[in-house]
């Protein structure tokens, strides 16, 4: 939905892939041309690179933009569109493989002088091996997978004993995510902040630092909640930052839209993690504090075109903070809550934005990343954007299944981080193990709640008279007269 918002603005008609769990996704109802690709695992559809190619070849798409996951990170597939002469909107593939591959990202960072935390530089195969190498880097560490990121493949080892069963399960979940098992190690650095940098690079030796984002509220290594300026980054250290993520673009020779990930510790010392050759999923605070839409700015790069803009002219005004709404229960480990959305109100207001991706009657599926939106709040202070996106997460209604939205307004009312001192443990540290205690009616609260929420969604249909024609208004179901899909 995100990327069709920047094509519609640009004049650009939209042609959504979809597998058998989305067909009724709100991305394919949204598109201009809508193409069947598969079954629901993604790796016979999403992640097949001949039936991506082979729905572009059928509606004459002449780009494809990857999106955040399962193809946007992969070199082989960038290099078929290039075969293909259809554009890959993001880097170049032998520049995917360079960077978009952890361990040779670390290597080349080495070469470049960029400071990276200690550890492997290759991809370890075999369990010996990566039991000499952790003896070698000591405990505890962090088993990372290779390929991809987002927080799949990847586990903390906090002694000898836990590292083949962590191993098992790592490269067992790189394979599923990324279609490659391969591993690495890292020392763990004690409480560190994770803290990236935006980049945006053109064919013509243009290359810009978009500034920082803060990413150090984490569960389970899955980003939740991000912030731009960060509370923790000084002025000089923000410099330093820049200045080195621009030194590792143009060491690459990388074009496109990046992220330059680093962990910071307490001393300020930046260390050099890994790079993102896409674009990532907390994009929106950054487009929040520097005015520029990132996706259009990809979508016109894969054209040829030239940045418009200098790093002169680029600054960060007022503050912007993302939550990451899942369909997860969070009194519940933040299990899964896939099921039917009966009721959704999305809030709104001064400085606040939704990136989502569903709607009333859409049925989250179980196959996939249970991301429902992503919740953005803007304000001239970090305060006033606190104060802003606690209001919006009390608005904010989702029926029918459980989010993560009570999680959020936990944490935008706890001490610490209104004062700005999170690290990467902040939720292993502060989230009470009550958190996990429901209400002993909870369940017949929830229930009467969605009850009432189909009354009123019946009753209004009724009231206009059109109680007969679904859950969809006319202005949305005379969009979908105009959807033309191909199965």
């Amino acid at each position: 939905m995100r990327v069709m918002r920047a094509c519609r603005e640009l004049g650009i008609r939209v042609v959504a892939v979809y597998s058998d769990a989305d067909r009724d996704a709100l991305h394919v109802l949204s598109a201009d041309e809508a193409v069947h690709i598969g079954p629901s695992p993604s790796a016979q559809s999403y992640l097949s690179v001949e039936r991506v190619l082979d729905a572009a070849r059928r509606t004459g798409a002449d780009a494809i933009h990857p999106g955040y996951g399962f193809l946007s990170e992969n070199a082989d597939f960038a290099r078929a569109c290039e075969a293909a002469e259809i554009r890959f909107v993001g880097p170049p593939a032998d520049v995917i493989e360079k960077m978009g591959e952890k361990t040779s990202a670390r290597r080349i960072a080495v070469a470049a002088g960029v400071p990276v935390v200690p550890g492997t530089l290759e991809p370890v195969s075999d369990h010996a091996a990566l039991a000499a190498e952790a003896s070698r880097i000591g405990f505890p560490l962090m088993l990372k997978a290779a390929a991809g990121g987002g927080g799949k493949g990847l586990r903390l080892v906090r002694e000898a004993s836990e590292l083949g069963a962590a191993t098992t399960r790592a490269a067992g979940e790189a394979r599923s995510a990324f279609g490659d098992d391969r591993l690495y190690l890292e020392k763990a650095i004690e409480r560190p902040r994770h803290i990236e940098i935006q980049v945006l690079a053109d064919s013509h030796g243009n290359a810009v630092h978009l500034f920082e984002r803060e990413c150090s509220i984490q569960r389970r290594h899955q980003k939740v909640i991000e912030e731009s300026p960060s509370p923790f980054v000084t002025p000089e250290l923000r410099e330093q930052m820049g200045r080195l993520a621009l030194r590792l673009v143009a060491e690459t020779g990388y074009v496109n839209a990046g992220t330059l990930e680093f962990l910071v510790d307490r001393e300020l010392r930046p260390y050099f993690l890994e790079m993102n050759t896409r674009l990532q999923v907390e994009h929106p605070v950054t487009e929040m504090v520097t005015g520029i839409d990132i996706v259009k700015q990809q979508i016109q790069i894969a054209a040829g075109e030239p940045l418009s803009f200098r790093q002169d002219e680029i600054a960060q005004r007022g503050h912007a903070i993302e939550c990451r709404v899942y369909a997860e229960d969070p009194t519940r480990g933040f299990l899964p809550s896939p099921g039917r959305i009966t009721d959704l109100r999305v809030p709104g207001g001064p400085g606040i934005r939704d990136d989502g991706g569903v709607y009333p009657g859409w049925t989250v599926p179980v196959e996939y990343d249970p991301l429902l939106s992503k919740l953005v709040a803007h304000a001239p202070t970090r305060e006033g954007a606190i104060a802003r996106l606690a209001r919006a997460v009390a608005e904010y209604r989702v029926v029918g299944i459980r989010t993560t939205l009570p999680f959020f307004a936990w944490v935008l009312e706890q001490p610490a981080f209104l004062a700005g001192d999170i690290d990467t443990g902040f939720i292993d540290e502060h989230l009470p193990a009550s958190f996990g205690d429901p209400p002993a009616d909870r369940e017949q609260v929830a229930a009467i709640a969605a009850a009432r929420g189909v009354y009123r969604t019946r009753r209004a249909r009724q009231a206009r008279g059109s109680d007969q024609q679904g859950a969809t208004s006319a202005w949305w179901r005379s969009g979908l007269t105009q959807l033309h899909r191909r199965d």
